[in-house]
């Protein structure tokens, strides 16, 4: 079908095996296909899609971690590789692009390590511009006995970079000036609630955190002009009857501003917030089966879809989003691959 919605997938694999998978989605009822794999590199975990140059950047989850550009056919979206660089870091889990396109940051996990490469003019990827290391530590020993970078974001302002490190309980604004991050403001969450993944509300006014360890939402006041975050709320990922062992994982807002989705590992579930438009604040709405089991990540796609990656049982789900509710129904459709763990929709490419 010609009006298909592309996504790409990626998985924790072997470099040996495919470990980015392109599927399709039929935007009439949610059913989805496997159209092609690409291997050669190992632990895909993060994919990020830049739209104006169809190229698709993965980092490699390993001992030694790299990041892979690949250009991205316009018709076919087969992906050819076109540069490979080493993060100088270890368990890189997280890419994104500076809002310019002149930059392209990274997360190393396991050593500490946040690495900013520089992006060539068709948006290869060329040196690394600057690397700093956090290092401090928290509440839980075998999960916060040292740092832990999970994600890093710029702004929609294009002024600070947000950083959630995991084990050491706090969010981080840097300033970036000339390719090298600089300290802005550190922010303190309850300790062993984990930051792991933040995301904007449309207006910029409010940032949203997913914390996996206490598996709980924090709304931030998102001061731009001064780069300051003002905590207003801590809400539960869970049901007030629930108790089990669970992790918050991926966190978006809607494009509509009025509703914020939480997927839960333990509970696999995904979970929906109704935004107060004034003040920003949350409330829970509805749960949904995320579709399989430890639903690590997800995504919106065009046409009023949501897509949920399944890591441990490889199952895929989509959804489709009720427009004047939010709410999730769940179409039905599945595919199946190994341990997918990112949800990359292929955007259309912007006319020059």
């Amino acid at each position: 079908m010609q009006n298909e919605i592309y996504f790409y997938i990626g998985t924790y694999s072997s470099a040996e095996d495919k470990g980015i998978y392109l599927g399709a989605l039929n935007p009439d009822n949610g059913e989805m296909k496997l159209l092609d794999g690409t291997s050669g590199i190992e632990n895909a975990t993060y994919l990020d899609f830049d739209e104006l140059h169809r190229v698709l950047y993965a980092v490699s989850e390993a001992g030694e971690s790299v990041v892979v550009a690949y250009s991205a056919d316009p018709e076919t979206r087969k992906l050819t590789e076109m540069s490979r660089t080493s993060t100088d870091s270890s368990g890189t889990c997280h890419v994104s692009r500076s809002r310019d396109g002149k930059y392209l940051f990274t997360t190393g996990y396991s050593d500490g390590r946040i690495t900013v490469l520089e992006l060539g003019e068709e948006g290869d990827v060329g040196e690394i511009a600057s690397i700093i290391r956090h290092s401090g530590r928290s509440l839980i020993d075998d999960r916060q006995s040292e740092a832990h970078p999970h994600s890093i974001l710029q702004d929609p302002h294009h002024k600070y970079v947000i950083v959630s490190d995991l084990g050491m309980d706090e969010v981080i604004l840097y300033r970036l000036e000339d390719g090298k991050l600089v300290t802005h403001r550190e922010i303190s969450l309850p300790p062993g609630a984990g930051p792991r993944f933040v995301a904007f509300h449309p207006s910029g006014k409010w940032l949203y955190g997913v914390n996996e360890l206490n598996s709980t939402v924090t709304v931030y006041a998102y001061d731009s002009t001064f780069g300051d975050l003002k905590l207003l709320q801590h809400v539960s990922t869970l049901p007030e009857d629930v108790v089990l062992d669970n992790t918050g994982a991926h966190i978006l807002a809607s494009p509509c501003g009025r509703f914020l989705y939480v997927s839960n590992r333990g509970h696999d579930s995904i979970v929906q917030y109704e935004i107060d438009t004034e003040t920003g604040m949350l409330n829970p709405v509805n749960w949904v089966s995320s579709g399989g089991k430890t639903p690590r990540h997800f995504n919106m796609l065009p046409g009023g879809y949501l897509v949920s990656a399944n890591q441990d049982n490889g199952l895929i789900a989509s959804y489709k989003i009720d427009k004047d509710t939010g709410r999730l129904e769940a179409t039905g459709h599945t595919i199946e691959v190994p341990h997918p763990v990112c949800i990359c929709p292929v955007v259309k490419a912007k006319k020059e």
